[in-house]
């Protein structure tokens, strides 16, 4: 199975040509790189500008969940899904903390995204927020779901989580939602952690915040997995 490492480039870069040549980069960087399911998600400005290619899909970071309507500033799924969009970032803690997402909104944010045909990534920093995030969605569906576990005194510190903790808490998710399940590591992720988490947490893959702005950072965590 491929690993897979995803790009949160959040609200980031300010300019359409700083996103242009960013992805460039990280684009010549990773032309011979396989087994991996490299994944950019930028801000929605830009997802008209990048386009998606044999080895680097495109994703966002998230959405609205109805598919169009009286809805001021919001972008559905559906919307992303015409885009070329195969995920979608639901649940970041930025977004739980700064706007106030819920667990019902979360919710309805997945399954939109599932009836649209793209895959979720449910971002988490504790446990219980699987069964109050993934409520009423049903054994078929939640195999298509992958979480990403990202602690929050891990996001954007530098910090990262131990590898004997984030193998832990990758063990106690997949005993919920089987060994099969697809989980990734998030926070502080860097070349040098970046193959630990692989390989000794036994991670599916890396959601990389900070380190995916810096092209030749993020092509070597990249390498050093693939």
């Amino acid at each position: 199975m491929k690993k897979i490492i995803i790009a949160n480039w959040k609200c980031n870069p300010i300019k359409k040509n700083q996103a242009e040549k960013l992805f460039s980069s990280v684009k010549r960087g990773v032309t011979n790189i396989k087994k991996i399911e490299l994944v950019i998600c930028p801000p929605f400005v830009y997802l008209s500008e990048i386009a998606s290619s044999s080895n680097i899909k495109l994703g966002a970071q998230d959405c609205f969940w109805k598919d169009q309507g009286a809805f001021t500033g919001e972008i559905s799924a559906k919307m992303l899904k015409d885009l070329k969009c195969k995920y979608v970032i639901i649940g970041h803690s930025e977004r739980r903390f700064h706007f106030k997402e819920t667990k019902e909104m979360i919710n309805q944010k997945i399954k939109a995204v599932l009836s649209n045909g793209m895959i979720p990534i449910l971002c988490i920093d504790q446990i219980n927020q699987i069964k109050e995030n993934l409520s009423v969605i049903n054994g078929k569906k939640m195999k298509k779901i992958i979480i990403a576990y990202e602690p929050l005194f891990a996001i954007g510190t530098g910090n990262s989580c131990s590898i004997k903790q984030a193998k832990k808490t990758n063990e106690s998710i997949k005993g919920i939602l089987g060994q099969d399940s697809v989980v990734l590591y998030g926070g502080s992720v860097s070349s040098k952690n970046a193959k630990d988490y692989i390989f000794k947490a036994n991670f599916s893959g890396l959601l990389v915040g900070s380190a995916s702005l810096n092209a030749s950072e993020f092509v070597e965590i990249v390498k050093s997995i693939s």
